[in-house]
């Protein structure tokens, strides 16, 4: 009797040793990978070095106008509300650019219509929030064909389409490429960011070559014959004046 019931024990304990043994294994495996797998932050991880601006945004050129760039857009709510999410997306860190939104920076009493073609001279670029509110109202028709008095070559006019189909942008903007916000708004913003970097650099550039060109600043204003006299006219090496009266002695 007593050995059948040691027989039976013995059998339960051979069966219940495998469970345990496995469940113990396992418990053991997810900690070793739950250790592995979870890595704590370091706290001296040092923090990512902050973005050099452009520099074009220190240049002289950049400051000689007011503003970077000037959006025009409808009196609509929602013109509006997008107008303020694009100026707050390039004037944010690190970009840091110079906008002028006419019902930000328009002086309290002053003419609408004289603020914003001032703002227009006083912009290096101009961008159209072009939409069906845009096209129905007059005064921004009004602001569009001041805006292209510029004159296409002169390369300041952003035009922007915002739930505007293809077929309704105006014929008078026909030779410009516009930027479509309402397929990725955020990849419109960083190409309008990007766009007015390459105008101020083209600034930059074109005063680079003038200034080449015209002889001003490093070797260019060292092209006379010697440093100026008092009244203006460069003086002559001696050595060379004397060549000269010599050659002239031996006619």
């Amino acid at each position: 009797m007593y050995s059948l019931w040691f027989f039976v024990a013995g059998w339960f304990q051979k069966l219940l040793n495998p469970r345990i043994s496995s469940s113990t294994q396992r418990d053991q495996k997810v900690k070793a990978t739950t250790s592995l797998s979870y890595k704590p932050p370091s706290p001296e991880a040092a923090p990512s070095r902050a973005q050099k601006p452009p520099s074009a945004l220190s240049s002289q050129q950049r400051w000689r106008r007011k503003y970077d760039l000037l959006v025009c857009h409808s009196l609509a709510d929602s013109d509006a509300e997008e107008a303020i999410r694009l100026v707050s997306f390039l004037e944010a860190s690190p970009r840091g650019l110079r906008c002028f939104l006419w019902q930000r920076d328009v002086c309290p009493g002053g003419a609408v219509f004289t603020e914003f073609c001032q703002a227009v001279h006083e912009s290096h670029l101009q961008a159209l929030l072009i939409t069906p509110h845009f096209l129905q109202e007059e005064w921004c028709m009004y602001m569009m064909h001041q805006a292209l008095a510029e004159g296409p070559m002169s390369s300041r006019l952003i035009p922007l389409i915002w739930n505007l189909s293809h077929a309704e942008y105006p014929p008078e903007l026909r030779f410009y490429v516009y930027i479509n916000l309402s397929r990725n708004a955020d990849r419109g913003y960083s190409l309008i960011n990007k766009t007015v970097l390459m105008r101020l650099e083209d600034l930059v550039k074109t005063e680079r070559t003038f200034d080449s060109r015209s002889g001003i600043g490093g070797e260019g204003g060292s092209r006379g014959d010697g440093p100026a006299s008092n009244d203006g006219r460069p003086r002559r090496d001696a050595a060379s004046a004397e060549k000269r009266r010599g050659g002239g002695m031996k006619r």
